[in-house]
């Protein structure tokens, strides 16, 4: 058996969820800035996400649930999948986003399970607070591990791929790890640069 493990924003999907989800309020800039500086491993993640998370307060959970379900797909990210699996490859998604966003992605993509946060709501309001699986710096190496001896996977049978600092953690414990359209730091960590916007040069890697 072989693990294949995704970052969601700006990997799987073309952009950042909390951008599309603060534009209805206004703050799309303040929170790009701040998104920005977290990829490129200028900010800490847990106090990035949290300062942008409480900018979302107010936001009703059924606006947040239908800007989730219309999320621009990267292209080739059906045909990439598909050919992982079809290669002996269980594929999951980590994200240090949210799942309103990544259950339903990932279920059109085929993937077989995503780790991602939690956004509060209150009656059906966001409260401005977050929680789950995916909080922190170190969380998808964390969980990347935990996986591995779940499934018995090595190192040598791990990728992973994604674009910002928050995925380094993972890259420690896989042997082939794609920056995908990514920030310096993660191509720095890397052992192959895919700068084209199609997720289907990752079947080129593996071949």
């Amino acid at each position: 058996m072989k693990l294949a493990v995704f970052d969601f924003d700006s990997t799987l999907m073309d952009g950042e969820t909390i951008d599309f989800l603060a534009k209805p309020l206004g703050f799309e800039k303040e929170v790009a800035s701040i998104t920005q500086k977290a990829m490129e491993g200028k900010l800490d993640f847990f106090e990035a996400l949290t300062t942008r998370v409480a900018l979302l307060k107010g936001l009703p959970k059924v606006e947040v649930d239908k800007i989730c379900q219309n999320l621009p797909i990267i292209n080739g990210a059906k045909e990439a999948i598909d050919g992982l699996k079809s290669r002996g490859y269980r594929v999951v998604c980590f994200s240090g986003g949210f799942r309103n966003a990544t259950s339903p992605a990932c279920k059109r993509l085929g993937i077989d399970a995503d780790f991602s946060n939690i956004l509060h709501n209150d009656n059906g309001i966001l409260t401005g607070k977050v929680g789950g699986d995916m909080m922190f710096n170190f969380s998808k190496g964390d969980m990347l591990k935990r996986l591995q001896n779940l499934l018995d996977i090595n190192q040598e049978n791990t990728i992973v791929v994604g674009d910002g600092a928050n995925d380094l953690s993972m890259f420690k414990y896989a042997s082939t790890r794609v920056a995908f359209c990514a920030k310096p730091i993660l191509k720095e960590a890397s052992t192959h640069i895919v700068d084209k916007k199609d997720l289907r040069e990752i079947l080129k890697i593996i071949d």
